[in-house]
């Protein structure tokens, strides 16, 4: 078979003729007709005509949106169209503010060092559970609220002080401006309410109004406790008032307002009072109701102007309710909501209790113990009372059978006088001052009124654990119930059964020294030491209802207190008392004459002037 060579020729041939039809196909166009041109113009037209009738309409949305808010705005629609809503944040180390543009109020108020009971951020502010607004009327016949209107912030530092300017604008030099000004460690943030150019504007002969609202968010596990201690607080007058629950009043002469939710208060302090203040708190959560809110609070005062402007410079305060932050602020009494009590119970907190607490904590971390080293300290100071009762008692044991011996030779109701003044006598002779016994008592009701007060409002023991108690302010839970007691509540709680122990064993301890305290029963009269046995199972369980929802610390104090108080008793009595030389010391006192004051011959005078009109009157029955 004959082999096939290569060609050169032909494949030569095969490329030129490849390249001319290449050439040809690139060469030879279709030609426009004029139809294929008049199709090509209408085209372009009609998008020029798209594009011009989408800018027509952008421009007559933007002039009928800004005929609509210069209908509803008035003057004021120059900044709502130039400004769009968002919200700014100031902060510092201890607190978090965020202000919305739509209304320039602060619509988040963070606390940041704390917790809720569950875990989780402490909020004061959040969710709109908050309003502020200032009401006023225009010189074109409108009725204007700022919560409304759209504010231009401006934020600015200058080391550790930052400060936002939201200005309400009419014009670029004629504004509404609220101005905020926070510095690095202060709860506290200025706040000036001020304008400017506006004096043709704003209505002067219409009532211009600051309307401040908020609903308290629970913080603590206990929200009957919470609620209870949860008030509205003002200072009107230098003088610092409450609201009574579910109450408005109108006050006059207001520097501040507080609205308290137990731990933590929203304070608004202005340094020109405010008069016609319309006040208001009510109780948003019942007993027996499970809500994210305790109190409902607001203020509606009227605001004046000068000089046809708004000038008010007010300060903020978003922070917990401690006596001792607040008391720093000198000047300002706000340190008075932290609630301590009145009277001699106030006086005590303040003057002995929180300086002792406050040196213990210098150099103890465990809240628990403080508790423990206060009530010794606390029963230190009061053993001698104590002990002068324990010695009362002593010397009527002393002297208890010659109580029963007058007894029996002035019998009847006829011998009652009688018998009282020389029981008296006996008494006196022994030095014996029946009031001894109930001094203790009396001396420990304004420390344990002080206390009760002290414990549950106290800051620093919140969410500080001791044993089993994870936090003092509130109860502690050993065992949940599944069903809810009355008066008990749904949870048992081991400090305030130890407490009812301890109080059942020092009463029982204590009925010995009652008996004694006690001169016989005479007739006619009442047999206390019946009513003392009820007493000693009574107190006990009282003790146990009424603190099972109540601050642990204060159960545990109540629980050491009284097993000192145990302890000191059996020490003065089997170790300090000596009924033998008591004994020896009243027949020495008997030897001796006894003075009466002016008020003991007052008293025995008169006495012996009411027997002989009974013994007269009963003469007179006879005949």
């Amino acid at each position: 078979m004959e082999q096939k060579k290569f060609d050169l020729n032909s494949f030569i041939g095969m490329l030129l003729l490849g390249g001319i039809m290449l050439w040809w196909m690139n060469t030879q166009k279709p030609d426009e007709t004029p139809e294929a041109t008049t199709q090509k113009e209408q085209t372009t037209n009609a998008t020029e005509n798209v594009q011009n009738n989408l800018t027509e309409n952008t421009v007559l949305n933007d002039s009928l949106q800004q005929i609509a808010l210069q209908n509803k705005f008035g003057a004021f629609a120059y900044g709502a169209s130039t400004t769009k809503e968002g919200s700014t944040t100031i902060e510092n180390n201890l607190v978090k503010l965020t202000v919305d543009n739509k209304g320039g109020q602060i619509i988040e108020a963070l606390i940041k060092n704390y917790k809720t009971y569950d875990s989780l951020p402490l909020y004061l502010v959040k969710d709109k559970n908050a309003s502020f607004n200032i009401n006023f009327g225009t010189t074109d016949n409108r009725i204007l609220n700022t919560k409304d209107l759209l504010f231009t912030p401006s934020l600015t530092k200058n080391g550790d002080t930052q400060v936002l300017s939201m200005k309400l604008k009419v014009a670029e030099d004629k504004f509404l401006e609220y101005r905020y000004e926070m510095k690095e460690g202060d709860y506290r943030v200025d706040f000036a309410v001020r304008s400017q150019g506006l004096s043709n504007v704003i209505n002067s002969s219409q009532e211009i109004n600051l309307d401040w609202n908020l609903k308290g968010f629970r913080h603590e596990k206990s929200l009957k406790t919470e609620n209870m201690y949860s008030y509205y607080y003002y200072k009107a007058d230098d003088e610092v008032d409450y609201l009574q629950m579910n109450d408005n009043e109108v006050i006059n002469d207001i520097d501040w307002v507080a609205f308290k939710q137990h731990f933590f208060s929203s304070v608004l302090t202005s340094e020109t009072p405010l008069n016609n203040a319309m006040l208001k708190s009510v109780d948003f959560a019942g007993e027996d109701v499970d809500s994210i809110y305790t109190k409902t609070y607001g203020i509606k005062a009227p605001l004046a102007l000068t000089n046809g402007e708004l000038n008010y410079n007010m300060q903020w305060f978003y922070g917990p309710t401690d006596y001792n932050l607040l008391k720093s602020y000198e000047g300002t009494s706000l340190d008075e909501i932290a609630d301590l009590g009145w009277g001699i119970f106030g006086f005590l907190n303040r003057t002995v209790f929180y300086p002792v607490f406050n040196m213990l904590k210098g150099f103890i971390g465990n809240y628990g113990l403080i508790i423990i080293l206060m009530t010794i300290v606390v029963r230190i100071l009061m053993s001698p009372v104590l002990y002068k009762s324990y010695l009362s008692s002593a010397k009527m044991k002393v002297i208890r059978p010659e109580m029963e011996e007058i007894n029996k030779k002035y019998p009847g109701k006829e011998n009652a006088m009688k018998r009282q003044q020389e029981i008296m006598a006996v008494q006196r002779k022994a030095g014996v001052n029946m009031m001894s016994g109930c001094i203790p008592a009396l001396m420990q009701m304004p420390v344990f009124f002080a206390l009760f007060k002290f414990f549950p409002t106290n800051i620093e023991f919140r969410q500080k654990g001791f044993l089993w108690a994870t936090d003092l302010s509130s109860y502690d839970t050993v065992f949940q119930l599944p069903f809810k007691i009355p008066f008990y509540g749904d949870h048992v709680s081991l400090f305030p059964i130890l407490a009812s122990v301890a109080i059942f064993f020092y009463m029982k301890m204590n009925q010995s020294q009652q008996a004694n305290m006690q001169a016989p029963t005479q007739e006619g009269m009442p047999d206390m030491s019946k009513m003392m046995k009820w007493m000693i199972y009574f107190s006990p369980i009282m003790m146990l209802f009424f603190f099972n929802n109540y601050a642990s610390g204060l159960s545990l104090y109540y629980f050491i207190s009284n097993l000192l108080t145990i302890a000191i008793m059996f020490i003065i009595k089997n170790y300090v008392i000596d009924e033998d030389k008591i004994h020896a010391q009243i027949e020495e006192n008997k030897k001796k004459p006894v003075k009466k004051s002016k008020f003991r011959e007052r008293l025995d005078a008169a006495m012996k002037q009411a027997q002989e009109q009974q013994a007269a009157q009963q003469r007179g029955k006879k005949k």
